[in-house]
């Protein structure tokens, strides 16, 4: 075990729910069971190896010398679709409990079967690594997708040909865990030719039969078409009646539908047919002898498309149970047929012939190779399997959650000390934040909000944020949304004129709001009164190199100063009375005042509302916003609500 790394023996589980998929295991069980100095065995049989009208086939695991560890019966008989589905569940109660006692390090699953897909599931449920053999092939009925839907639960896969190998990569499984070794039954198959076969010939169709003068029949119910598989099966029976040669029948798998193949087959008296050998199981070892010396096979088993090619016996393969099999050229399909003179033309064309022996399936080497596979698995590696997708486009679709996430906004406060550019995401979260002190000229001012504007939108690529528009000043919610005006400059209300002679503002005109009570406005009257040695009351100081602001302006006011207390008293009014302009025009519900100047305001624009408004306006609210930064984020809303709006 040095390759892989392990430091212990690798514990193999392998399950087997009947006598076909044990044709398969088998030959990689003895390959295991011979080398103990790498593997621990442990065999696990359920379905119908476990069920009398089948044969209990578990007995010869038993006469080839394997312990069964564990005998789960999980098959709930009745034999429909809903006895499938039941079988599957049973198995699933039952498998976690062996499971857990045994603790394997693989499972070995093989094939299509519904019992092999409630094993792969447990498995794979319990973090059991599982090796597949037999995967990426195509056929007829649910097997194939039982077939892929354990493809994609398992870690590791054997496959037989060129083109399964080919399907398993197409379906995304890691090439590194794909092993082309053929089928294991083609290990025993093409040694097994010259061996005695008259005796084997005689014990299960009679003295007088000699080779390539009888024809062995397999006929399974298609589980997604049973009315019609039956009737096909009828037609068959009725088609060798009249072929009138020895014929070995085996009886149907444990498929929904095997109850009315079997009433069949007993309606026309198949069992006591001189002409018919009626069997439940024929040991596998005894079987290829029978096929291999057969004038033909015929039905629906893969047996007929895969093993019996080995050595050229013509087969009439029926229906579509095996559609999409890779075949030899011994085999003549007969799809579809309404009457049995089909499958008697069928019969005459391919009895007695022989064709060239196929390794389509295999060249007699799977199972060394299947165990040094498993030797070099490492059980080191990640449980977790990856899946190896092909290169795709790249996404062109959107993702809301990212739109809402990127879609940002530029945010500009024009304060009276400094300003104040931010990126603001469409949740209203303030991405980043740049504060500069405010130029004394307007020519200044222009160029570092340019300036501010330029480096945060650089920035905003750097965070993934999509900037749609920068955002300055106010704005009236109106039915939840913002109104926006035909030119997109609705509410400029720090420009409604309070005063026909009030001070200039900086938009030009004369006695705006803004002029009154923006943050500009109070400081400009802080410098006037500080130059005119007016400012300054007891308890205050201001630096040399200071700059006066608003905020030296409003802390004069709390210490007494009256020029300061009438110049904010001015403000207030001159804001309550724009603000009972906005009620008389659009009768709001609420105003929100916002800002560092809000709270100095809002009892003087609440003591003009009852001064001035009209009764039917007054009971009006006017509260403070509580937001960090509601200039900010008031503009970037203006931004925000507008580009991200769907009109329908």
């Amino acid at each position: 075990m040095e390759k892989n790394g392990n430091n212990h023996k690798l514990r193999v589980c392998v399950a087997t729910c009947n006598r076909a998929d044990y044709s398969k295991l088998a030959p990689i069980m003895f390959g295991i069971k011979a080398e103990p100095q790498f593997f621990e065995l442990d065999v696990v049989v359920l379905g119908s190896h476990l069920i009398d009208d089948y044969g209990n086939t578990y007995r010869m695991i038993e006469q080839d010398d394997f312990d069964i560890h564990t005998r789960l019966h999980t098959i709930v008989r009745g034999e429909d679709e809903a006895a499938m589905v039941e079988s599957v569940g049973l198995a699933l109660v039952k498998l976690p409990d062996v499971l857990n006692r045994l603790k394997p390090d693989i499972m070995i699953v093989h094939g299509d079967r519904f019992d092999a897909l409630a094993l792969a599931t447990s498995a794979a449920l319990m973090n059991i690594r599982i090796l597949h053999i037999e995967g990426g092939e195509v056929s007829g009925t649910i097997d194939d997708s039982i077939r892929h839907a354990i493809t994609k639960l398992a870690h590791y896969h054997v496959c037989c040909t060129r083109s399964a190998e080919q399907h398993l990569i197409a379906m995304c499984e890691d090439h590194d865990r794909i092993l082309l070794a053929g089928c294991p039954s083609y290990d025993k198959l093409l040694s097994a030719k010259n061996k005695d076969y008259m005796s084997i010939i005689s014990m299960w169709l009679g003295e007088d039969v000699k080779t390539r003068d009888y024809i062995v029949a397999l006929q399974h119910p298609v589980t997604t078409d049973i009315k019609h598989s039956i009737k096909m099966f009828e037609l068959t029976l009725d088609a060798l009646i009249s072929f009138n040669k020895r014929t070995l029948v085996l009886f149907p798998n444990v498929d929904a539908g095997s109850k009315e193949m079997v009433r069949v087959m007993r309606k026309k008296g198949i069992e006591h047919h001189p002409n018919f050998r009626a069997v439940k199981h024929v040991p596998f070892d005894q079987f290829i002898q029978l096929v291999a010396h057969a004038g033909c096979m015929i039905g629906n088993s893969s047996c007929g498309v895969r093993e019996v090619g080995a050595f050229g016996t013509p087969v009439i393969n029926l229906g579509t149970r095996q559609t999409g099999r890779e075949t030899g050229e011994n085999v003549l399909h007969v799809r579809d047929a309404d009457t049995q003179d089909k499958i008697l033309h069928a019969l005459q064309l391919q009895f007695g012939k022989q064709y060239p022996c196929s390794k389509i399936y295999g060249d007699g080497n799977a199972v060394p190779r299947i165990l040094k596979f498993l030797k070099s698995i490492d059980l080191k590696e990640p449980l977790q399997k990856k899946f190896c997708f092909p290169p795709v486009k790249d996404n062109i679709s959107q993702d809301i959650d990212h739109i809402l996430e990127t879609q940002s906004a530029l945010a500009v406060d024009l304060g009276g000390t400094n300003l104040r550019v931010a990126i603001v995401s469409m949740k209203g979260e303030i991405v980043k934040k740049y504060t500069q002190l405010n130029p004394k000229t307007y020519e200044d001012r222009l160029a570092l909000i340019l300036k501010m504007c330029v480096e945060a939108a650089s920035e905003a690529v750097n965070v993934n944020c999509r900037i749609l528009g920068v955002g300055i000043g106010g704005g009236i919610v109106h039915q939840h949304e913002l109104i926006h005006g035909s030119s997109f400059c609705a509410a400029e209300l720090g420009h409604i004129v309070v005063s026909l002679d009030g001070p200039e503002c900086l938009c030009g005109s004369q006695g705006c709001i803004e002029a009154y009570a923006s943050g500009i406005a109070l400081q400009r009257e802080a410098k006037k009164l500080h130059d005119d040695d007016l400012l300054l009351v007891e308890g205050m100081s201001i630096k040399e190199e200071e700059i006066v602001s608003a905020a030296h302006l409003i802390q004069a006011a709390k210490l007494g100063n009256s020029k300061a207390e009438s110049i904010l008293r001015t403000a207030g009014t001159a804001l309550g009375l724009g603000v009972v302009n906005i009620l008389h025009t659009v009768n709001p519900s609420l105003v929100i005042l916002s800002g560092v100047l809000a709270n100095h305001y809002v009892n003087a624009v609440k003591d003009v509302i009852n001064r001035q408004a009209l009764s039917s306006v007054k009971t009006v609210d006017v509260v403070v916003s509580n937001l960090a930064d509601p200039a900010l984020l008031g503009a970037a809303s203006l931004v925000l609500d507008y580009t991200t709006r769907r009109i329908y």
